[in-house]
């Protein structure tokens, strides 16, 4: 899997167990690497640094360093988020699109190995006390178009059920609030969920050990359903192996006022935006405190302007997280994160992407279910 992790992913530690407690990564243990960067220490999937030969690292700015992968991948993912942020851009698509990513501050090397390129890319999981995070990958397929047969076989044998289901989780970390703990759950929790039990599977994400988290669920569905419209709006790329990034504060303060969710009266076939789900959403937002393309392609390459550097991005940076600030005090939705990650195999397209389109109907259907 090619994991974007910047946002809090990350293949574990841990032997390979369905569910693991408590943390995998001590702080302790974290030793300093380049210029005070550290191994980033709640990913749930993905390649991990030290481990793989490409991994994630967490600058001492607060965002995180996706190492570049081998070409034609990481030049593909670079070139990708270098379009979708380019400053001068007044494409409705892409800036629309920015919102469901996270932020991308360019490239970044060390002094040392200049050569070597990390995407500087937003942490959306910085601002949370306790992050519970989920990596789901979307779409019925999990290879390209240009994967070797080889590597189809491989990816199938993975997860056979991908193209039926349209999802696979990858990895959760769930706060529990009896112990004050984490469980995590690794890929190959991912891969046992069929047709009968991928409802259960998922909710786990959802329930802190005494409740389920309706709030959080009913977000997330409001944030998917967005990314829905947008994939609906637009026939000019196909995303493979690419992943939705869920995040939302474990920590709970109970409210005098608010009011206990009502039964929903949503339809689980019903994906497209309901007004009753955010009426419910508007009883239970206070319940959770928040805290602290028309383009051209060679060899599978994005064509795309120059690379911003993310070595001389800090001043853009400090402005745009006192702008995230400023924004979260005002949107209440903003308790939930669901982002989209991993773009090394985006293509050029003409037509609307019908695998990730399925994939993001059956995830609201299953999320509709747990609500339910």
């Amino acid at each position: 899997m090619d994991s974007s992790v910047a946002l809090g992913r990350l293949e574990l530690a841990c032997p390979r167990s369905v569910v693991t407690r408590g943390s995998c990564l001590p702080e302790g243990a974290q030793s300093s690497h380049l210029n005070g960067c550290v191994p980033l220490s709640h990913q749930v999937a993905g390649h991990k640094y030290g481990v793989d030969k490409v991994g994630i690292l967490q600058h001492p700015d607060g965002t995180v360093l996706k190492q570049l992968q081998p070409p034609p991948r990481g030049p593909r993912e670079m070139q990708f988020y270098s379009m979708v942020y380019a400053e001068d851009s007044c494409d409705p698509c892409l800036v629309d699109l920015q919102a469901h990513l996270p932020k991308y501050y360019g490239t970044w090397s060390s002094p040392d190995a200049p050569t070597d390129l990390y995407l500087k890319l937003e942490d959306v999981t910085r601002r949370f006390q306790k992050p519970c995070i989920m990596d789901v990958k979307i779409g019925q397929r999990s290879y390209d178009p240009f994967a070797s047969q080889e590597k189809r076989e491989q990816q199938i044998r993975k997860y056979p059920l991908m193209e039926e289901i349209g999802f696979l989780v990858l990895g959760m970390r769930v706060y529990k609030v009896g112990s004050d703990g984490f469980d995590t759950y690794d890929q190959h929790y991912g891969r046992g969920l069929g047709k009968d039990t991928i409802m259960e599977g998922l909710s786990k994400f959802f329930y802190n050990g005494e409740t389920l988290r309706k709030d959080a669920i009913t977000a997330s569905i409001l944030k998917v359903q967005k990314i829905l419209q947008w994939f609906e709006g637009q026939s000019r790329f196909n995303f493979y192996a690419s992943s939705l990034l869920f995040v939302y504060e474990g920590v709970c303060a109970p409210n005098p006022g608010s009011q206990s969710l009502p039964e929903s009266p949503i339809k689980p076939e019903t994906c497209e935006q309901n007004n009753n789900i955010s009426t419910m959403y508007s009883l239970h937002k206070k319940s959770c405190v928040r805290s602290h393309y028309q383009t051209n392609q060679d060899n599978g390459v994005w064509s795309s302007s120059q690379q911003p550097n993310g070595n001389c991005s800090l001043a853009r940076l400090e402005e745009e997280q006192k702008e995230t600030k400023n924004e979260a005090a005002a949107d209440t939705v903003s308790d939930v994160e669901v982002k989209m990650i991993d773009f090394a195999h985006v293509f050029p397209s003409d037509v609307p992407d019908q695998g990730y389109i399925y994939g993001l109907k059956n995830l609201l259907k299953v999320l509709h279910q747990i609500l339910e």
